[in-house]
């Protein structure tokens, strides 16, 4: 396999991860705030700053303004922002249209037709009633293009190549929602001290990562700062834990590698370091120090996707390679 075709297979996984996560972000946090038991997650301008702060890696000052429909348009349906869901489904689309020989037809059909209904999306209807319509229909969509992928592809070195995309994206995603989660539970607790264990965020981060029943289910209780972020971080079981996203990357690496030398300081040599670290790690080694902890894991994972690149994937060759580049650039 060409390493420009490979590079187009593992960055279409990734934009349809991405995508996914930033609308049921936006798609949590916007509806969960109008039940929220406290003024300060009721506020617009507090979920606001948390949305521009999950999406774009931003810290907004607390002085300034925001205005709602401005914000929803630049992380929905803004073509100007590269981190905008339109654009990332968007290069999605183009690295999918690059790789057309190795992908099934209904596969590509699939991400065809999102990508038409995203780009024909009204933006007035958008940012004034549409926002629960529109990431109802990225998370569905990105299910459904997850069902093709593993129903349609032969499990191959191609499928291992667009589900190594696949989770480290989502492992990515997951560690950039609960930075932004515990900003916002830092916020609150200068209000009220005693919310920190036991806040309402935690439940909405749960939510943000599709795990809040099976939480309840594992735990038997109400999610608290320990229980959240063990489950989140630390479960093997969970399947959007980091835990579990760092296991399946190293299996799929393991496809990839099967027939060459894992060399000191590569990608495959990364990975199973990381993974090894998470083998034995208790949520007692993180719960002091979280900040700590993700700041360091996503420095880690970028270390691990510049590897990938240099070790499997030509990315100057494409256009959507570079699209690529400038976005993970932008994260």
């Amino acid at each position: 396999m060409l390493a420009r075709v490979a590079n187009n297979l593992f960055w279409m996984g990734r934009y349809i991860e991405r995508s996914e996560h930033l609308a049921r972000y936006l798609n949590v946090n916007y509806f969960s705030s109008l039940d929220a038991p406290d003024e300060l997650s009721q506020s617009r301008q507090f979920v606001l700053r948390s949305i521009l702060y999950m999406a774009d890696n931003e810290i907004i000052e607390s002085e300034l303004d925001l205005q709602e429909q401005v914000v929803l348009f630049d992380v929905g349906l803004n073509p100007e922002k590269p981190n905008s869901i339109i654009n990332i489904f968007k290069y999605a689309h183009e690295n999918a249209r690059s790789s057309r020989d190795l992908i099934s037809t209904e596969l590509f059909e699939t991400i065809n037709r999102i990508n038409h209904r995203i780009k024909n999306y009204s933006v007035e209807s958008f940012v004034k009633n549409g926002l629960y319509d529109f990431t109802l229909m990225i998370t569905k969509s990105t299910a459904e293009i997850r069902s093709k992928i593993k129903g349609t592809l032969l499990h191959d070195e191609v499928y291992a190549i667009i589900m190594l995309g696949v989770y480290l994206e989502r492992v990515l995603q997951v560690t950039r929602i609960i930075n932004s989660k515990y900003s916002d539970v830092l916020a609150e607790q200068k209000s009220n001290p005693d919310l920190i264990g036991n806040s309402f965020q935690w439940s909405t981060l749960l939510k943000c990562v599709s795990s809040y029943d099976m939480m309840r289910r594992y735990y038997k209780k109400t999610p608290s700062k320990v229980t959240t972020l063990e489950f989140l971080i630390l479960n093997s079981k969970c399947p959007r834990s980091i835990k579990n996203c760092l296991n399946r990357i190293y299996y799929y690496m393991s496809i990839i590698t099967k027939h060459h030398l894992v060399a000191n300081n590569s990608a495959a040599f990364l990975i199973g370091k990381i993974k090894s670290e998470f083998e034995y790690k208790l949520i007692e080694d993180i719960d002091d120090h979280l900040e700590e902890f993700i700041t360091e894991l996503i420095h880690k994972l970028a270390v691990i996707a510049e590897k990938l690149e240099e070790d499997y994937f030509n990315v100057h060759q494409t256009l959507s390679s570079s699209s690529g580049k400038i976005a993970e650039a932008n994260q």
